[in-house]
């Protein structure tokens, strides 16, 4: 018998991938609305300060493709086609499931490349996905909906800090920051989990490295009008420099799992320019990327929810996904 094809819709935000896409992508993240063009003109300088565009196309392609490989050679019982679906970018998230229900295909995981849950982010993801799935009869698609306290996931941000900490020597007057995108304070209003799942993340990694000096602060707040969550980044760190003497800080984006604008600049750029003007030294973790330990963090979670599908459906005619080590 051979084995069952299910499709792997891996879901990220998207980004441009020439400049001159920029307009259409910050156009589609309005919804439709066309930026101002001072405000597309100061998001094309950000990305030239990157380098012209954001690396986070290239390394979510690779992401999805390692990901896929590793789940072939490790789960028996299935034959995993990947599908790249993103937000704000082709193919976006509706094309990769019209290619999956033209494929033949039946059913689906779904990961979005985002470890914590928010209705306000993630949750977005899996509507779009689920509401172009309804148009083909008998495509399943089963989403996993946040990874935000997976071992191996914290074992690999714990590794990366631990490098970064070996350059410093002496601790005594550094601080981690760990972070991740802000988002509208109502969402905690709402009771959303993401806030918390967020901390809990940073807790385990401050637990595994027995952090004496750490707080999780807010990053790359959209300009709404309306309160983000905080504090910011750029608070905690001149917080942490009047009133500690803190002298080095290591910043960890744990929300992201990519280098990207966000990182690249909010991070490398605007954080490390605040610690220049402080005299502080600026250190961050290399991101988690397409790097093999993480791969196998995400295989580990789209494995376990393979095997939780054919527990749920006891069809004697299903084949049994079976995990193995590679």
């Amino acid at each position: 018998m051979s084995d069952q094809t299910i499709g792997l819709l891996v879901m990220a935000y998207g980004t441009p991938e020439r400049p001159d896409q920029i307009e259409a992508y910050y156009t589609h993240i309005r919804h439709g609305r066309k930026p101002s063009e001072p405000a597309l003109q100061n998001l094309i300088a950000r990305y030239r300060t990157i380098g012209g565009v954001s690396p986070l196309a290239e390394i979510t392609r690779a992401q999805g493709e390692r990901l896929t490989e590793k789940l072939n050679r490790t789960v028996t019982g299935k034959k995993f086609k990947l599908y790249l679906g993103m937000k704000h970018t082709a193919p976006f998230i509706e094309d990769a499931v019209s290619q999956m229900a033209g494929d033949g295909v039946k059913e689906a995981i779904g990961l979005i490349l985002a470890p914590h849950y928010s209705d306000y982010s993630v949750r977005l993801y899996m509507d779009r996905a689920q509401a172009a799935a309804q148009a083909y009869d008998g495509l399943k698609i089963h989403m996993i909906d946040d990874w935000y306290d997976e071992p191996s996931f914290i074992a690999f941000w714990a590794r990366q800090i631990r490098k970064e900490l070996d350059k410093i020597g002496d601790l005594s007057k550094t601080a981690v920051i760990f972070s991740a995108h802000s988002l509208p304070v109502k969402i905690i209003q709402n009771g959303d989990p993401y806030p918390g799942q967020v901390k809990e993340t940073a807790q385990l990694i401050a637990d595994a490295l027995h952090l004496k000096r750490f707080a999780v602060g807010w990053q790359s707040a959209g300009r709404t009008g309306e309160p983000w969550i905080g504090p910011d980044v750029r608070e905690l760190t001149r917080q942490f420099y009047h009133e500690s003497g803190c002298t080095a800080f290591v910043y960890c984006p744990i929300g992201f799992i990519a280098d990207h604008l966000e990182v690249l600049y909010d991070n490398d750029q605007v954080c490390r320019q605040l610690t220049e003007e402080l005299g502080a030294a600026y250190y961050r973790p290399a991101m988690p990327n397409a790097d093999p330990q993480f791969i196998a963090c995400l295989a580990t979670i789209v494995a376990r929810r393979a095997v939780q599908l054919d527990r749920e459906d006891k069809a004697p005619a299903r084949n049994q996904a079976t995990i193995h080590s590679a």
